[in-house]
């Protein structure tokens, strides 16, 4: 299979890309700046997007990759990972959405379609909570006042908790 790694952690997409050629995979990684332009010359099988990128979000890569390869299975791979973003990921084309830290096999069962374990994973009332925060400040286009006034909580205190990483689940 051919499959773009797009990452902006150098030894994260190197570690992995390792990792996907040694399971003879065809591999190219990526930062996200040319990503686009790399994916068209290369005509990737799959994608592995990241979330989270300095100068672009992996949402907002996914029109462009999708209309550069049609044809290519997108996968988001992120640390930062939500229900409200794996939503969106799934709407704008997104064939399956990973939480770091993944391993090689998950990953390779999402390039391939194969079915996730059939174990329920309920996230912690902290998880909740921090996803249900992303959510009203992404529907709040990013605005930290207007966020917290529809959470009725104080802005200072809205930023510290966003601040933190999410919680486990």
């Amino acid at each position: 299979m051919r499959i773009a790694l797009i990452d902006d952690d150098e030894v994260f997409r190197e570690t992995l890309a390792r990792s996907l050629r040694r399971r003879n995979h065809e591999v190219i990684a990526a930062d996200g700046e040319h990503s686009v332009e790399d994916c068209r010359a290369f005509h990737p099988d799959a994608i592995l997007l990241d979330l989270k990128m300095p100068g672009h979000t992996g949402l907002s890569l996914i029109p462009r990759l999708k209309e550069a390869v049609p044809s290519a299975k997108i996968v988001m791979l992120t640390g930062y990972g939500s229900i409200a973003t794996a939503m969106e990921a799934v709407k704008l084309g997104c064939a399956d959405y990973l939480l770091k830290p993944a391993d090689s096999d998950q990953i390779e069962a999402a390039l391939e379609g194969r079915p996730k374990s059939t174990e329920v994973d309920v996230p912690t009332l902290d998880r909740v909570e921090w996803e249900h925060l992303q959510r009203i400040l992404a529907d709040c286009g990013n605005n930290i006042s207007q966020a917290a006034r529809l959470l009725g909580i104080d802005r200072r205190s809205l930023q510290r908790k966003l601040a933190k990483y999410p919680p486990a689940r």
